[in-house]
Parts: C-alpha cells; structure tokens; sequence
C-alpha cells in the first residue's frame, strides 16, 4: 500500500466509521497531503507503509522545520502534527504501523496572545460613565463601585465578586484590600481614594450591611454573577464605539499596561497581580513596546 493509498483509506475511515463532518475530512486530507509530499521530497521517492514505519524522529523534526518555514505558526504545526498522529493510529490498527518515533515528537506549543489593555482615556471613560446604564441609583451605584474597583486595583472579576461587605475598602482608612485569588493565594493590594469613594457611594445604598453579606449584588439580592457584570461592560461598549476587547479582564489588563507605561517595574506589577511567575507579567513588556512603536509610526516624520 502506497502512502496515497493509506491516506485515501484513513479519509475513508473519518467520514464513514467515526462520521466526522466534511470539513473535517478535508482539513485531514489537505494535512496529510502536505506531509507525504515533503515525504516524497525528503526520502527521495514515493511513499510507502514500509517508509511510514522507519520514519525517525530527525525526519519528523525536518517536516516540522519545513512547515515553520512556509510559515505556518506553532498552532498550525501542532495540528498537522496531531492529523499525523490520528493516521498513524489508524495505520497502527488497520495495517500493524507502529513507529515509536512519533511519540517521542512534542507538539509545539502554540504563543499566549498578549494581552488587550485598553487606552487610558477608555478606561476611565468606563469607570466615569458606566453607571449610566442602569435604571436605579443603587444599580448606579453598585456599577460605578465595581468597575472602578476593578481597573483601580486590577482584580479578576471572580475576585472582585467573592468580596464581601467587611472587606469593602472605605475612605479615611489607609489599609490595602485583601484580595484571595487563584489557588487560594492572598495578596495585598493598595486601593485608590477614587476606589474608596465608590465603594462608600454603593454602601450607602447596599440593602445588607451585614459583615457577611456579599460586596456586590444582583437585582434579587444574591452575589453578583459574573455574566451580568459582562453583559453591563458589553452593552457600554457598543453604545460608546469601544472596542470588543473591552472586558472586565480587560481593566486588569489595563491597569497592569497603565502601571508599566507609568514607570513601575515587573516584581511590583507581579505582585499586584498575584501572578505565579514573572513570565507572565513579563507578557505586558510587549505590550508596552507594541504602543511604543505605533506611537512613533504616527509621530515620526519618516515612519
């Protein structure tokens, strides 16, 4: 059996057996058509199950080497590599191919999109103007409080949602907040005279002063749910021309990109944050160097 033949097989298989739908069945093909031919290519001749079997792992490599040259990105090279590894267990199970190499070739990892902070001027127009959307003061109120408190000390929404009244940061009170974030880590994060002033302007309309009580409620009364604050921040959006990136991730986002473009070094930022590992603050270095670079695009005379 040819290679072409296997591959004709394996398709064959996808659509009928595992009814896999057609574009699937031609992403596979169009996949592993590239992979015989740089096969042919690369062995000198046509393919064969013999040659599948004997394949090493520098040929695998060099397949590899050959796609990131035609510029196809590690996410594109990591599913190529998995189509690859679905037609060997195929031929492993059909026609006894067993070729130990393909297990020892690690997919490459695909990059982490940096992360989409928003402009200065945006975030505090969010922070100034949301709490125009809702009906009620208290819903105002509530609004204003949570967003700012948001962008004001870069909290994740999950962390911001699981304060409680006791934890509320209160003017004429220099004490950090208290933040448990993932893997129940504890940090402490300072807290701005703003922030302290909205939270003090929903608890005076917060129907529960109980020090139990949630920080932030919905309509009826429970803790806030995560998609209502979304769908506020959604609906802001779309009414002011802001763009689709602007989230409530995004203010931390963009209180990481504001602090860095203001002067502060990573450690700081990281602990702010309550990242695990630098290199994850380290992402808002490229960030800031993205705005660098098309701040001078616009401004130099020669760019």
């Amino acid at each position: 059996m040819t290679g072409e033949e296997a591959r004709q097989a394996f398709l064959e298989w996808l659509a009928r057996e595992r009814r896999a739908a057609p574009l699937t069945v031609e992403a596979y093909g169009a996949d592993l058509a590239r992979f015989l031919g740089f096969l042919t290519h690369h062995l000198g001749g046509e393919v064969g199950l013999e040659h599948l079997v004997g394949l090493r792992g520098v040929d695998l490599r060099a397949w590899l080497a050959h796609e990131a040259e035609g510029g196809a990105s590690n996410a594109t090279r990591a599913r190529h590599l998995s189509a690859v590894r679905s037609f060997f267990r195929f031929l492993g199970r059909r026609h006894g191919v067993d070729n130990p190499a393909l297990k020892l070739i690690s997919a490459p990892r695909g990059r982490k999109p940096l992360p989409r902070a928003l402009a200065p001027e945006q975030a505090r127009q969010v922070t100034d103007e949301i709490a125009e959307m809702a009906d009620t003061a208290a819903l105002q109120a509530r609004d204003a409080a949570l967003f700012t408190l948001l962008y004001g000390c870069g909290l994740r929404i999950a962390e911001a949602l699981a304060l409680n009244v006791r934890d509320a940061p209160l003017p004429g009170s220099d004490a950090p907040l208290r933040v448990v974030g993932k893997g129940s880590k504890e940090r402490i994060v300072p807290v701005l005279t703003a922030v302290r002033t909205a939270i003090a302007d929903w608890l005076r309309l917060h129907p529960d002063h109980a020090p139990a009580s949630p920080l932030f409620l919905g309509a009826r009364g429970k803790r806030l749910d995560p998609a209502v604050a979304q769908k506020v921040l959604r609906d802001f959006r779309r009414l002011n021309g802001l763009p689709e990136h602007a989230t409530p991730h995004a203010l931390r986002h963009s209180f990481a990109t504001h602090l860095l473009a203001g002067g502060a070094d990573l450690r700081s930022i990281q602990d702010l944050l309550g990242h695990a590992s630098l290199s994850t603050t380290q992402r808002y270095t490229a960030v800031d160097q993205d705005r660098l670079m098309e701040v001078w695009r616009k401004a130099h005379p020669r760019a």
